[in-house]
């Protein structure tokens, strides 16, 4: 057990894993060892004390996290992520993803990530300001629309991106809009972003079912996380046709296989803060990515399906709407199974792609409807999918290993042109 113990730990590590499939795509495309150490390293690491005063009165130090993987393509673009378990390795993973998402639908940004050990569920809405507030001081030197654009991710938001501006504009001593994107529409956000990634993920799956010849109208889903990804998608694919027979978060899981009505289920959730105790279907009994779908929707956290899961997955398409949510163990068995793995650096990149839009926005001081802004990801993420599917068929490899080898072919001719500055 404690050797079971031990690989399970290994298998779970977001770090090793992202590394892994660098590792993976970088031997198929026969990498200099110069050029490889480059771009899968890091190009810096910040870790910041954070000294809170809390609404007790007591004074509270939290400790805040900012990698920046890459500024090859431009400036470094992730989101900031509130939670108790954040860890450096953890923010190191996700920066470097972001690195590979940002290249593989060919957008001007480079990886960067941050993160905040802290739980947002006990802390007052003060507190959060204050904390976001000292984050966003702390890193300013690291902060810019040239330099570093943060973003939201797991419990941040609009709000939390609102007060990240107006910290870095009185710094400034200018209102500076394109120093982060997500933000409200009232300051500088774009129209259409919230439900980019969703959206992104629904252009993925139906691109997906195109090239296998089955219909997305009348396909059975499943959907693991109902936060802004989740939710989006499951409704769009809902007006598409599809039904969505399973949904889980964290409060529990709801089924139905005639179809759970998603409008409904959003405002449940909206007033009971979870999907449990949904009148309009049956308790789930068994682990959602186990349930028996056509297309699963993976919207939560990492490491949902490992290598002790993955041989039950039932769905034909697998959809990564959350960052790493299948670990390379889990992969293998997916691919012999002839399962159609839609990989998280392309299938969720809709929302950095329409951040990208709305950093432009902000830059032109112009900006667009909400039908021009879809069209826009639409193009951007269809002309994805189908480079990445190309790679695949060229190379016999998959949807993975592909995007993979698209990014860092897009990551290394850039610096194969820049050269090294030494």
């Amino acid at each position: 057990m404690p050797a079971e113990g031990a690989n399970l730990q290994k298998e779970l590590n977001p770090l090793r894993n992202a590394e892994r499939q660098f590792d993976e795509a970088a031997d198929r495309l026969n990498l200099p060892p110069g050029i490889r150490e480059v771009i899968k390293r890091p190009r810096r690491a910040t870790i910041v004390s954070l000294p809170v005063n809390l609404d007790d009165g007591t004074l509270k130090v939290f400790t805040g996290y900012r990698v920046q993987h890459s500024i090859v393509r431009g400036p470094a673009k992730g989101g900031i992520r509130y939670h108790p378990d954040v860890t450096l390795e953890e923010v190191e993973a996700l920066a470097a993803w972001m690195t590979w998402k940002c290249a593989v639908v060919n957008i001007p940004f480079g990886g960067g990530k941050g993160g905040v050990v802290c739980d947002p569920s006990r802390m007052s809405k003060g507190e959060l300001e204050r904390l976001t507030r000292r984050y966003a001081a702390d890193l300013s030197d690291l902060f810019g629309p040239e330099s570093d654009v943060p973003a939201p991710d797991v419990n941040t938001n609009e709000q939390v991106m609102a007060w990240i501006v107006d910290t870095y504009s009185m710094h400034e001593r200018r209102t500076e809009y394109a120093v982060v994107t997500g933000k409200p529409l009232e300051v500088g956000g774009s129209a259409g972003r919230r439900e980019a990634t969703g959206r992104g993920v629904l252009l993925c799956v139906r691109e997906a079912c195109e090239h296998l010849k089955r219909p997305l109208a009348g396909a059975r889903v499943a959907v693991q996380g109902f936060g802004n990804v989740g939710s989006v998608s499951a409704d769009l694919m809902a007006k598409e046709g599809a039904k969505i027979v399973a949904v889980s978060d964290v409060s529990g899981g709801v089924h139905d296989p005639a179809g759970l009505d998603v409008k409904a289920l959003i405002t449940w959730v909206a007033d009971h803060r979870g999907v449990k105790g949904f009148p309009g279907g049956k308790p789930l009994t068994t682990p959602i990515v186990e349930h028996d779908c056509d297309i699963l929707v993976p919207a939560a956290l990492e490491n949902q399906i490992t290598h002790e899961n993955a041989d039950r997955v039932r769905a034909r398409i697998i959809a990564e709407g959350a960052n790493g949510p299948t670990t390379p163990d889990a992969d293998r068995i997916l691919r012999d199974k002839g399962a159609f793995v839609i990989p998280d650096i392309l299938c969720n990149s809709g929302g950095v792609t329409v951040s990208y839009f709305e950093w432009v926005q902000n830059r032109m001081g112009f900006y667009w409807p909400e039908r021009e802004v879809n069209q826009r990801l639409e193009q951007y993420m269809v002309q994805a999918f189908h480079d990445v599917l190309a790679k695949s068929l060229e190379h016999k490899v998959d949807m993975r290993v592909a995007a993979f080898m698209v990014a860092i072919e897009r990551v290394v001719k850039v610096i194969m042109l820049r050269g090294v500055y030494a």
